[in-house]
């Protein structure tokens, strides 16, 4: 992740000329406008790196000096492109389940496998591999969960898991000629299931990590393994 280095500060872009012809000054005024909002917008991200690097460093506790530190910019620049420390960790947030979380584990999901167990064992070790991997991410993840007045980005993600795996049963039972009413309600018991048992674990660690994932897979599918078709 690059980190923000010594960037200059740009000031506010500049105010309309008022003694300027409308016709001739819009195009310049529109240009510098969308160059300024892009600059804040790459500005912006670059901020949002920084502070996942901190989280990585320091702990789901990170201070907004952490990643001032991280971003080599003082801590008034960080204001400048959010408005308190919730906005910064909504963004952070965001962040993860955008491009940790959800691409490795909806590309598991959307990964044709032999059975109806290899495909449960693949999604549950991708959930599982990434604690392993990002244990400051996922801490820090749920540690801001259900935060009173914010967004629940982590729920967000649970949900688009869920209905993934969803419409994946849906489109087996409906191939099978069985009803589908069920589907949604096995995918969120899954997620469900496999969320707590594996956060449990993240702190007990009772059982090596392929352990845990052969005991889940085995509860999951136990249950699944009657209820669904067999795949064609």
């Amino acid at each position: 992740m690059e980190h923000v280095q010594g960037l200059a500060e740009v000031p506010d872009a500049p105010s309309r000329s008022e003694s300027a012809p409308e016709h001739s000054r819009a195009p310049h005024v529109d240009g510098r406008r969308s160059r300024w909002t892009e600059h804040r917008r790459a500005r912006r991200e670059d901020l949002v790196g920084a502070a996942v690097e901190a989280v990585r460093r320091t702990g789901p506790d990170f201070a907004v000096d952490d990643v001032a530190r991280s971003a080599g910019v003082s801590k008034t620049v960080i204001y400048r492109y959010f408005a308190d420390k919730d906005e910064l960790v909504d963004a952070v947030l965001e962040r993860i389940s955008d491009k940790v979380l959800l691409p490795r584990l909806l590309g598991e999901i959307a990964t044709e496998h032999t059975d109806t167990r290899a495909g449960l064992r693949a999604v549950i070790a991708a959930f599982v591999s990434l604690i392993e991997d990002e244990p400051a991410l996922y801490r820090f993840a749920y540690a801001h969960s259900g935060r009173s007045g914010r967004a629940d980005l982590v729920a967000a993600t649970e949900h688009r898991i869920a209905e993934a795996l969803a419409a994946l049963m849906t489109e087996r039972l409906a191939a099978a000629g069985r009803p589908q009413e069920a589907a949604e309600t096995w995918a969120y018991g899954i997620v469900g299931m496999v969320q707590l048992g594996t956060h449990w674990w993240s702190t007990a660690r009772t059982v090596p990590a392929a352990e845990l994932v052969e005991q889940l897979v085995s509860l999951a599918h136990d249950g699944l393994g009657e209820l669904l078709p067999p795949r064609r």
